[in-house]
């Protein structure tokens, strides 16, 4: 009886331990290209790869944490409460196309995206970051030092990332919203095809 005490004990205790991760939950921390901008969310990417992992990965769940127009400096201010609520195994960070288009310093979202990839880490999640690129009517020294950030922090702090998600979308008329900057509903299995060769290896 007393050895059944003790381990319920500890087993609540290891229960109640703040900022422990769930291996099985992933949530994505985005923008409007992952919050599924102008097209239905069920059609959107997220949405997509929570299908695909219930084919392959059953007891994986998904949470979108994406909200459009938001910038590195707004998701650094809210990181925090996503890793709290959802305590994720994996996190999948698509921040910073925002910042660029206002022409905000990569040397700031750079530290930003690093301090939240910091704090996803701190909680003992894996982190996936996701590449993206601006118009090149930004001139090619603030779009090379822009898009160059991602690589940076992935070899920085030694992570995962995909180069860039609109590669083969974004020149594409055909696979893009009116606006020229939002994918539409026919790229969204293209930017899964492109985002699950980089989580595949972190659901195992």
């Amino acid at each position: 009886m007393f050895k059944f005490l003790v381990a319920l004990i500890i087993s609540l205790v290891s229960l109640s331990v703040p900022g422990k991760s769930t291996a099985k939950s992933i949530v994505v921390f985005g923008d409007s290209i992952s919050a599924a901008y102008g097209i239905d969310v069920g059609q959107g990417w997220v949405a997509l790869v929570q299908n695909r992992l219930q084919e392959k990965h059953s007891n994986y769940t998904i949470s979108n944490e994406s909200i459009s127009g938001d910038t590195s400096a707004g998701g650094l201010a809210r990181i925090d409460g996503v890793l709290a609520r959802h305590k994720p195994g994996i996190v999948i960070i698509e921040l910073g196309a925002n910042d660029g288009l206002r022409g905000l310093s990569p040397k700031i979202m750079k530290n930003n995206l690093a301090e939240i990839i910091r704090r996803t880490q701190k909680s003992d999640a894996k982190v996936l970051l996701l590449g993206m690129r601006i118009p090149p009517n930004y001139g090619k020294r603030y779009t090379d030092m822009f898009y160059e950030v991602y690589p940076q922090l992935s070899k920085e702090l030694s992570i995962a990332y995909v180069p860039f998600i609109l590669e083969d979308v974004a020149l594409a008329k055909e696979l893009m919203q009116q606006d020229g900057l939002h994918p539409n509903e026919k790229a969204q299995p293209m930017i899964v095809d492109k985002i699950w060769p980089h989580l595949s290896p972190l659901l195992k």
